[in-house]
């Protein structure tokens, strides 16, 4: 039996279970943050203890995540002076293909990086699943545009037609809302005139408005454009499992390595058909012309996506993402009445598959726009309800747990790891920040006025302040990794741009509580009173970029 994985249209016990689920995030939340803000008056010296414990365990948990950075951030370092394209022809020659060893001259990191392949290799060919031929596999890319004009979408659509891949196996779907504004859509014409004639082909496909049983979102949209594009595939008689689809944010940009690597990962997958491909986005287009709270934010988020990738038994896709076209067929496309559509379609294959899904890492980069509403104000506010759009995700939960709860063929170890991953981390999104920067230093000072002369009253703020200083070593490694991760700013800014950013860093506090934690406190008690959301498209403005990158 198919689930239905969508809100709409349930009655008695699969309402009430949806419910349920969806009340649990929002209530977890503020039973943590108001419960803890109501010890610390009520039983300063029981909150006191919670408080330590509490830093302890986000202490040990910041450490880990740090370790899994760095290690992360090291692979992708490791990467990126790979031949994305030169590995994709030589498994092309599967299955005469001879694992050579690296050239003699060729850098540690190099060496290293092949005999990753060469590992890879042999396991590919143990699987006994060879990689289709190569000159067989397309890629489908769809590029949603709803305010978005031609100044924003042109650059990215001009990094694929300049791939190592050749573009000529690249069908680009411009997937235009029919209520866009008639610049939107003249822009999407020049780019398809401009373009067409460097890749199979350009197609600019209208969505119209208001179709019955959608909301309006942007799953709804690029699922329209699927379609199209699926026909276009069965009239040229190209297999929908020899094609892998992307969608990409409007103004993603990527390297010319880009859709080799997404190629090679394809190839190499045993399970091709049963995997959704998750790169590493950055934020690099107009990252020097977005205030610093907004720089420092959306690295964070690089950061997070980069710990995500260490860990491929739970990865989730999210934002600009690829997946094989035929398993999105199957699945019955994005979710057309979801905000969520880049991890819902991952929970959406993972349910429809009975748990035989998977993420797959990909160690490179594609870049996108901070967000830049002009002024700092206007700007402050389009970055706290686009961080709710992302923390919006939560509406998964209710869903996955209630597809869990029916489809018995999903083993119960990934249910368990799935759900505790879920919940456990919009919750954190949301209290964290108010615990450690806020709630949880109340105790400390409210036990003094019962127990002035206890050892806790002495020794709590002095164990807080040791185990702050010890995450201060998670900052620094942050740090100094963020600054090999950002492009070099533009010609004509100041030498001490860079130094500048440094202490843009010590407001992280600050930020992770008004753009962090509460868009996502928001979006839990919007799902938590029944006032569903709509999708909102996030205002990004950057200078002209005649030449993309990444």
């Amino acid at each position: 039996m198919r689930f239905q994985f969508s809100r709409q249209g349930l009655e008695g016990t699969e309402r009430i279970r949806e419910r349920i689920f969806e009340c649990l995030p929002g209530a977890t939340s503020w039973t943590l943050l108001a419960g803890m803000l109501v010890l610390s008056f009520w039983k300063p010296f029981l909150a006191a203890v919670l408080v330590i414990a509490i830093d302890l365990y986000w202490l040990l948990k910041l450490l880990y995540l740090t370790l899994f950075l760095v290690l992360s951030y090291l692979r992708l370092s490791l990467e990126r002076q790979t031949d994305w394209m030169a590995r994709v022809e030589a498994i092309g020659r599967w299955p005469t293909v001879e694992l050579t060893p690296p050239l003699p001259h060729a850098a540690p990191a190099q060496r290293l990086s092949h005999w990753i392949f060469q590992r890879r290799m042999l396991a590919l060919a143990a699987s006994g699943r060879p990689p289709p031929p190569l000159a067989q596999i397309h890629h489908l890319v769809i590029i949603p545009m709803s305010t978005e004009t031609q100044e924003i979408v042109e650059p990215g659509v001009t990094s694929l037609s300049r791939q190592r891949f050749p573009p000529s196996r690249i069908l680009v779907v411009l997937a235009v809302e029919g209520r866009a504004s008639d610049e939107v859509k003249a822009g999407a014409a020049r780019i398809q005139a401009h373009s067409c004639a460097q890749f199979l082909d350009v197609m600019v496909v209208e969505h119209p408005d208001g179709l019955p049983g959608e909301a309006r979102v942007k799953g709804a949209n690029v699922t329209w454009a699927a379609k199209a594009a699926a026909r276009v595939f069965q009239e040229r008689g190209v297999p929908f499992e020899r094609v892998v689809a992307s969608c990409f944010d409007a103004d993603t940009v990527v390297s010319e390595q880009y859709m080799a690597c997404l190629t090679y990962h394809f190839m190499m997958c045993p399970q091709r058909t049963r995997a959704s491909f998750q790169p590493i986005p950055v934020y690099h287009n107009n990252i020097w012309e977005a205030p610093a709270f907004a720089r420092v934010l959306d690295i964070g988020s690089s950061f997070f996506q980069l710990i995500e990738l260490t860990n491929p038994q739970t990865l989730v896709t999210f934002s600009s993402h690829s997946m094989s076209f035929k398993a999105l067929v199957d699945v019955g496309y994005w979710p057309i009445d979801l905000i969520s559509d880049d991890s819902a379609i991952f929970w959406k294959a993972l349910v429809h598959f009975d748990g035989d899904y998977r993420g797959v890492p990909m160690y490179i980069t594609l870049s996108m726009d901070v967000v830049n509403a002009g002024t700092w104000r206007r700007t402050a506010l389009h970055v706290y309800r686009q961080k709710r759009r992302w923390a919006w995700g939560v509406e998964n939960f209710p869903l996955v747990m209630r597809a869990f709860s029916q489809r018995n063929a999903i083993p119960l170890l990934d249910k368990i790891r799935y759900s505790v991953k879920l919940f456990e981390g919009h919750v954190g999104w949301a209290t964290w920040p108010f615990l450690l920067n806020v709630i949880g230093w109340l105790p400390a000072i409210l036990v003094g006025r019962e127990f002035p002369n206890s050892v806790l009253y002495y020794s709590a703020p002095r164990i807080t302040a040791l185990i702050f200083g010890l995450a201060s070593v998670s900052l620094l490694t942050s740090i100094v990794l963020s600054c090999g991760f950002l492009p070099r700013p533009p010609d004509g800014r100041p030498w001490w741009t860079r130094v500048r950013y440094l202490f843009e860093w010590l407001l992280v506090p600050l930020i992770s509580m008004c753009w962090g934690a509460l868009p996502a406190l928001d979006a839990q008690t919007r799902l938590l009173l029944g006032r569903y959301m709509e999708f909102w498209v996030t205002e990004k403005r950057r200078a002209p970029m005649p030449v993309p990158v990444v």
